[in-house]
């Protein structure tokens, strides 16, 4: 009986995990076996019921699910319930409806319990042959309804054929019944035998059949769905039965030459081809265990590796005598060959069952095999792991490699020969980890460990994490296994990084693996396609390092040296990184050891070090080289007044000056480079003596960078820009003022498509300023003090209104973004130094325009600098306007999660003074933009601000100033203008001024009328069309400015653009509608009839006269047409 869960201490609350593991493993035994018996009882009562009968199929059906688990349980039950529903099929009484219904229910009983254990309970008399055989007739083999009944009595009827007794006994007289002659037993069965599972064990299980079966291979092809059944049948037949019974295997070898099976297009065909040859060739080998197989007297590859020479020659004397004797007394046949060479073919199919049948074939038929001729057909395999050679091929041959390896085939000569480098060569492909880990049940080695940790595929190396758990786990061979587990689990292999940098500097700490895993980085990694998997590896053998000195100074690094100066371009950048992180490394290691990196290096090694630029005649490969010149220069090599510096220092200018060549996405990498390696440089090079410069290089590096700033190439500004950024302080003493407040404001200039170059010079004042330091009464030449401080704060404040587009976009981000970050970082730096020299400007204000603008990213970013100058403490930032009340607006705690969404709009600045100007300034923008979800948030805190000043006359109009200095300050300015227009017309729509209709011919309206008459002029559509929808929220106000709007929109209806006397009209019908109390009554019927009927579309002419009726109805002058005046 099946416990439940209250047995087993299990609530009812608890999850489903633990649910299932308690319904599918504490079952006892067959608990339904009551209910069983009343279904299978119950089937002739409704049997004739098609939803009855379902439905107890159904129930059935889920009972004997149960246990496809544990289907053993059924055992002890299976003899009654066959023999329950043969007493129905057995009885002359019961409808065809029942039988069937009776075999479906056999069916899924031997579905769970498997045909091989039940077939064997059928009844199987000799009286049983001939009712079974007639009812098996009698089915129709096209219904599809029914072929569980045909199977079920192929099954019982393959019972029969093994009872000892000749069948041609049951045939009696043959022409017993009237003329015509009566078919034999024999031939039935035969004629009945075709293409299913059962039909094969039948076949099979017959006397006489190889003829038959080698005429329907000949005869059969594989373009017709019914011979591609019957020769599907017929194969198995071939393959289920005992090869070694039939009479001549080289005739069925030669039939199926001729037949072509690999060229077939169905896979289980070709399938079943492999699996028969190499069952075929098992025939022609006597079967035995080769002597000369792998013996595993140790479990360590190592320690058989190890053993000396004598000792290994006198264990194996014996043996390999006797194993020559049993192979010159056992001769090969030639069909062999022929089997091998389609089992190699087979390897290179395009199905994986094909491919891995026919790698078994390839391990089973070799282990018969004398040692010379398997190690050809190792060779043979080895041969796939070919560049010209497909997946496929690498696919099989990785698998006939975990078969040869798993059986003990492959000799430790034949690993030394560099299987684990060939496999490698192909890192895509997880069955690669499939194959390590069968050979390493036998050869154990640490191949295996290398592809958990540095393959760059996340599926190899989680596949290698886990076949070395299984390993460490079945074996215990690895030297440390359960450590290194610990550290390359299955989660933590999944970072790339994390395992090139963390987890192989831990692995590489255990002697074992050291060398084996900086072996592998060297002659595999540094010339890698992939540049990342590239410059991993060289940080890498930096971190690698201090765990073998002196076998990477003496063996690895020369081998680098010599890769560096190669053709190979990968190869070459790859070595050359890796000689800085190398040479670098064994510096830190002679720190502590008191000794320079000059006691370490030998002389031959650092002079090639000291040339490899020399070497190199691709500019492209220059950005290299700076990585190189950052690690010697960090290292400290005592180049010093040596000419070899002013072969590095033309190596950095010349990048900086064809920067334009390399490709776009490596552009930032070399930037940081370049950057890198000439502030190593400076610092360790360039000065006379410690804090002072050398004079001459800091007056030919500083005039060269401020002329690469006025260069034609953006690239070359951008380099120019960052190499003065990076200048130690020392290099930019006395220069301060040339640096920073001349050339770096020429670069900021807005000229040309130079944005990136803005950007980088924006980054460099701050870096240039932070370098320099800060005095309040200091020279301004020198340090940033209260003459220059201002001047610093004009030209960054001045690029936070840098809107510059392309096609990009809005390019002139970069530079905002850019500008915020410096101002922030000069702020505090100041603040903390001199606070004093400080003084009240804009910054604030133009942080709060940014955090209220469209742009989600840059919006989050004023908002946090904003708040973190707000409430910085140590050092508090002076000048900050209404800091009380922006306190109370944004506590502390909020810092974090205010700016996360676009909510962040939700802002109470407007109510500031000082902050209301930039604030709406931003908010128009997003007001006015085309983002919805920016749209809804800004208008929503629009909206609400809006709301709470409607009672306060002084503050609505305070707004309203605020607004047409806006529209005043940006009438030329499309980017603001046109999302104002959009902003203003929710505001009218929302009548958030209806205090000022209330008087007649307010100023605000009239100010407005006058700025937008302006747009008139505009052949910008979007604008116009803004423009007529603000027009008609005017149309509200009282007094003469009422018969203006009406003046302006009748001057729209004759626009020479089509398209905005449709949309003047349409918007004026809305806004009659909306406010019906602007015309008289009396011809507001014929104005709307007027503005819905004609079609604006027409030429002016016609139109003209349309538009004058209206102006006489609505009581406004007619415009007068103005002739051209032609000179």
């Amino acid at each position: 009986m099946a416990l439940s869960e209250t047995e087993n201490g299990c609530s009812g609350g608890e999850g489903g995990e633990t649910d299932a593991i308690v319904n599918t493993c504490v079952l006892g035994g067959f608990s339904e076996s009551a209910e069983t018996r009343a279904l299978i009882s119950s089937l002739p009562e409704i049997h004739g019921d098609m939803g009855t009968s379902e439905s107890a199929t159904e129930r059935f059906l889920v009972i004997m699910n149960r246990y496809q688990e544990q289907p053993h349980l059924l055992d002890p039950h299976l003899e009654w319930i066959l023999n329950l529903i043969l007493d129905f099929v057995r009885s002359e009484d019961s409808p065809p409806s029942l039988v069937h219904l009776g075999f479906k229910f056999l069916y899924i009983i031997c579905k769970v319990r498997g045909y091989k254990i039940f077939m064997q309970l059928f009844p199987h008399e000799v009286s049983d042959v001939q009712p079974v055989l007639d009812l098996l007739s009698r089915q129709d083999p096209t219904d599809s309804e029914t072929w569980e009944t045909r199977y079920m009595l192929l099954l019982w009827l393959s019972m029969t054929c093994l009872i000892p007794f000749d069948l041609y006994r049951l045939d009696g007289h043959l022409e017993a019944e009237g003329s015509k002659p009566r078919e034999p037993i024999m031939d039935r069965i035969l004629a009945i035998a075709k293409v299913s599972e059962a039909h094969i064990i039948l076949v099979y299980r017959l006397g006489d059949f190889l003829d038959w079966s080698l005429t329907t291979v000949s005869q059969t092809n594989d373009h017709s769905i019914r011979d591609i059944k019957v020769l599907d049948g017929v194969l198995q037949s071939l393959v289920n039965k005992h090869t070694q019974r039939l009479h001549s295997p080289p005739t069925v070898l030669q039939c199926l030459e001729k037949k072509h099976l690999s060229e077939s297009s169905e896979a289980m065909l070709r399938k079943l081809g492999v699996k028969l040859i190499q069952r075929l060739g098992l025939t022609f080998l006597k079967p035995r265990l080769a002597a000369w197989r792998y013996q595993r007297g140790s479990r360590s590859l190592a320690a058989n590796l190890s053993m000396s020479q004598s000792a290994a020659a006198s264990a194996a004397v014996t043996p390999e005598v006797e194993t020559q004797e049993q192979e010159e007394d056992y001769d090969i046949p030639e069909e062999v060959e022929t089997v091998i060479e389609h089992l190699l073919v087979g390897l290179k199919d395009k199905e994986t069952i094909v491919r891995w049948s026919a790698a078994k074939g390839i391990g089973r038929v070799t282990g018969r095999l004398p040692k010379e001729l398997a190690d050809e057909v190792v060779g043979s395999v080895l041969d796939s792991f070919s560049f010209q050679e497909t997946d496929n091929a690498w696919h099989g041959g990785c698998l006939a490699l975990a078969e040869l390896g798993r059986r003990g085939l492959l000799l430790p000569s034949r690993l030394t020969d560099g299987i684990c480098m060939k496999l490698s060569l192909n890192n895509t492909q997880t069955i690669i980890i499939y194959t390590l880990c069968s050979i390493l049940f036998v050869y154990p080695c640490s191949a295996l460990l290398i592809t958990a940790v540095f393959d760059r595929n996340v599926n190899c190396r989680r596949a290698a994490s886990a076949a070395f758990q299984e390993n460490v786990g079945r074996q215990g061979t690895f030297p440390y296994g359960i450590e290194i587990l610990t550290a390359a689990d299955y989660y933590a292999v999944g970072n790339l990084n994390n395992c090139y940098l963390n987890i192989s500097v831990y692995i590489a700490g255990f002697p074992e693996y050291t060398k084996s895993m900086i072996d592998h980085l060297v002659a595999m990694k540094i010339n890698h396609w992939d540049g990342v998997i590239r410059e991993l590896a060289t940080k890498a053998l930096h971190n690698l390092t201090p765990q073998a000195p002196d076998y990477m100074a003496s063996t690895v690094l020369p081998q680098l040296l010599t890769v560096a100066v190669g053709m190979d371009l990968h190869s070459r950048h790859g070595a050359i990184l890796a000689c800085g992180e190398v040479t670098h490394a064994l510096y830190k290691v002679g720190l502590q050891t008191n000794s320079t990196v000059v006691d370490i290096i030998s002389p031959e090694c650092l002079d090639a070090l000291k040339n490899i630029h020399q070497m190199i005649i691709n500019h492209l490969c220059f950005f290299t080289v700076c990585g190189l010149i950052e690690k010697l220069s960090l290292s400290k090599l005592p180049f010093k007044n040596d000419p070899i510096i002013a072969g590095w220092q033309w190596v950095i200018d010349d990048t900086i000056q064809t920067l334009h060549l390399a490709s776009s996405g490596a552009k930032d990498g070399i930037m940081v480079a370049i950057v890198s390696a000439l502030s190593a440089m400076c610092n360790e090079y360039y000065q006379a003596q410690t804090g002072q410069a050398d004079s001459q290089m800091q007056d030919v590096l500083v005039s060269q960078y401020i002329e690469g700033l006025k260069s034609a190439q953006m690239l070359t500004r951008c380099g120019s820009a960052l190499a003065l950024g990076c200048l130690p302080r020392f290099m930019i003493h006395s220069k301060l003022k040339q640096v920073c407040l001349k050339s770096v404001y020429i670069s900021c200039q807005k000229e040309g498509n130079f944005t990136e170059a803005r950007r980088d010079a924006v980054r460099s004042i701050a870096q240039v300023c932070a370098k320099a330091g800060v005095c309040a009464h200091g020279s301004p030449d020198s340090v940033v003090c209260s003459e220059n401080v201002a001047e610093v704060y004009g030209v960054l404040l001045s690029t936070m209104s840098d809107y510059t587009t392309d096609s990009r976009g809005d390019v002139g981000a970069w530079v905002r973004e850019a500008a915020m970050t410096s101002l922030m970082d000069l702020t505090m730096l100041v603040a903390s130094s001199a606070p004093e020299i400080l003084s009240p400007d804009l910054m604030m204000c133009c942080l709060a325009q940014q955090a209220a603008e469209k742009i989600d990213r840059y919006r989050a970013h004023a908002g946090t600098i904003f708040l973190r100058l707000l409430h910085s403490t140590e050092p508090a930032v002076p000048h900050i306007p209404h800091r009380e009340e922006l306190l109370t607006i944004f506590p502390h705690y909020i810092i974090a999660m205010i700016f996360e969404t676009t909510t962040s709009l939700n802002w109470n600045l407007l109510g500031l003074p000082e902050y209301q100007y930039h604030t709406l300034l931003g908010l128009t923008v997003s007001v006015g933009g085309i983002t919805e979800s920016t749209v809804h948030f800004s208008s929503q805190s629009l909206f609400d601000y809006l709301k709470g000043i409607q009672e306060n006359t002084i503050a609505l109009e305070q707004f309203g100033d605020t607004l047409l200095r806006i529209l005043r300050d940006n009438l030329r300015n499309d980017r603001v203008c046109v999302p104002f227009l959009k902003m203003l017309n929710q505001m009218l729509a929302n009548s958030c001024f209806e205090i000022f209709t209330t008087q007649e011919n307010h100023q605000f309206c009239v100010d407005l009328l006058g700025l937008c008459k302006e747009f008139k002029r505009s052949k910008d559509i979007s604008k116009l069309s803004a423009c007529v929808a603000v027009f008609c929220g005017l149309i509200q106000f009282q007094g003469e400015v009422r018969k203006k709007v009406l003046s302006q929109l009748l001057l729209l209806l004759c626009h020479s653009f089509p398209v905005i006397r449709k949309t003047t009209a349409s918007q004026m019908y809305e806004m009659l509608l909306t406010y019906d109390d602007v015309i008289d009554p009396e011809v507001l019927d014929d104005v709307m009839t007027s503005l819905s009927d004609t079609n604006w579309l027409s030429d002016l002419n016609t139109v003209r006269t349309h538009r004058n009726q209206l102006c006489d109805w609505l009581g406004v002058t007619r415009p007068k047409v103005v002739a051209k005046v032609i000179l």
